[in-house]
């Protein structure tokens, strides 16, 4: 029998899972990101981590094929990172440091990819090999399959869909320092901010003034057919139907999914973002399927371990 681990290193906690050659799941479990003085402890405990898991199953290192890893920041090829936001790290060789402790092979992509390649081979897209992963969360993430593959590009940063420029009249900066990004409007954060310019624009009734705002509370007033709400709904949808609309005509996909805390509104979202795609599709991409994720927090470790099965 052949094993690979999984690994989905975040600011909080790594997730950690055990997987057979066969894709099955068999433990999973979570120690915590140890972000003080650079980051300096988060390897060394992620080893120290297989190292007592191996024992605890009494797998041999001989009968595990290597460790695939999801980190939150730009990955090139050979496992390097530049800098991260939330982990301490800088410059950083992350595949041959892990491989130097753990005595095994790594192979370490950025987090968001990672996800899609997990949401590819066991969740929303499988049985697609050409995908488009959307997570809006916080942040507007992304992930794009070709092939089957992850498209990373020259420095890890393939695939950062929350930033595309949808609105070149934007004033407000975006985390990244650039305006009209699309995370400024399809994050859960960005819709908070649609909300907010629309209630002010008028007195117009609803149900989500005197409250406090939220991504959830925007949808569950769109399915009270609040009147405003739906209008917040539908500027959400045309900025990220249209951004997937010129995406589709880059790269072909058979399928989107949507995934993140705003993807928990459930198929409603669809109502207000696939007219968008429709309106302004390639003819060649139009029979485009939509599908939301299935593998919520346990997709990152599912597409790690893909990365080592492939």
């Amino acid at each position: 029998m052949s094993y690979c681990f999984g690994i989905d290193v975040g600011g909080t906690s790594v997730k950690m899972g055990l997987f057979r050659a066969d894709g099955e799941m068999i433990d999973k479990w979570e120690i915590k990101s140890r972000t003080e003085n650079g980051g300096e402890a988060i390897l060394p405990d992620i080893s120290d981590a297989i190292t007592a898991k191996l024992k605890e199953r009494g797998i041999n290192t001989k009968e595990v094929l290597g460790i695939g890893m999801g980190v939150p920041a730009p990955v090139n090829r050979e496992g390097i990172v530049k800098a991260t936001a939330n982990l301490g790290w800088g410059y950083k060789e992350v595949s041959r440091e892990l491989e130097e402790l753990s005595g095994l092979k790594v192979v370490t992509g950025n987090d968001a990819n990672v996800a899609a390649l997990g949401e590819m081979w066991k969740g929303g897209g499988k049985g697609h090999e050409n995908m488009i992963m959307v997570t809006l969360g916080t942040g507007v993430g992304g992930g794009i399959i070709v092939n089957g593959s992850v498209l990373s590009g020259e420095n890890g940063a393939g695939g950062e869909i929350g930033h595309l420029t949808v609105n070149a009249d934007e004033e407000e900066a975006c985390g990244c320092g650039r305006k009209g990004c699309l995370e400024e409007y399809a994050s859960a954060t960005g819709i908070v901010r649609l909300a907010a310019r629309r209630l002010e624009r008028d007195d117009k009734p609803s149900s989500l003034r005197g409250h406090k705002l939220s991504a959830k509370a925007v949808f569950n007033a769109v399915k009270e057919d609040d009147a405003v709400a739906i209008e917040i709904a539908e500027e959400f949808g045309r900025y990220l139907g249209y951004a997937l609309s010129d995406i589709a005509v880059l790269v072909d996909p058979a399928i989107v999914v949507i995934g993140g805390g705003v993807s928990k509104a459930g198929e409603i979202l669809f109502r207000f973002i696939e007219p968008r795609f429709r309106d302004r599709v390639f003819f060649a991409n139009k029979e485009m399927e939509f599908a939301l994720a299935e593998l919520g927090n346990d997709a990152g470790m599912h597409g790690a371990a893909k990365l080592v099965l492939n």
